[in-house]
């Protein structure tokens, strides 16, 4: 496993003091990206909803809607 260190090299980065600080109004040097920062990602899962549980959902959101229009209506008459 090959790293690259996230750490600026004082002798290919202008403008670092000593002691790797960077001097007030000065970018700092941008930081290596480590490819092996995650784990590795064998399975991508499918996008969206799958139909069993949308399925679900809509059906308690008409009994709910159905619910209160129902006591509405008995509150009406």
């Amino acid at each position: 496993m090959n790293h690259i260190s996230p750490d600026p090299e004082p002798e290919r980065s202008t403008g670092l003091e000593p002691g790797g600080g960077v001097p007030p109004g000065e970018t700092p040097p941008a930081e290596s990206s480590l490819p092996e920062a995650g784990p590795r990602e064998t399975h991508n899962p499918s996008k969206g909803w799958a139909r069993g549980p949308l399925a679900v959902i809509l059906a308690l959101a008409v009994l709910i809607a159905a619910f209160f229009l129902v006591y509405a209506l008995i509150l009406i008459l």
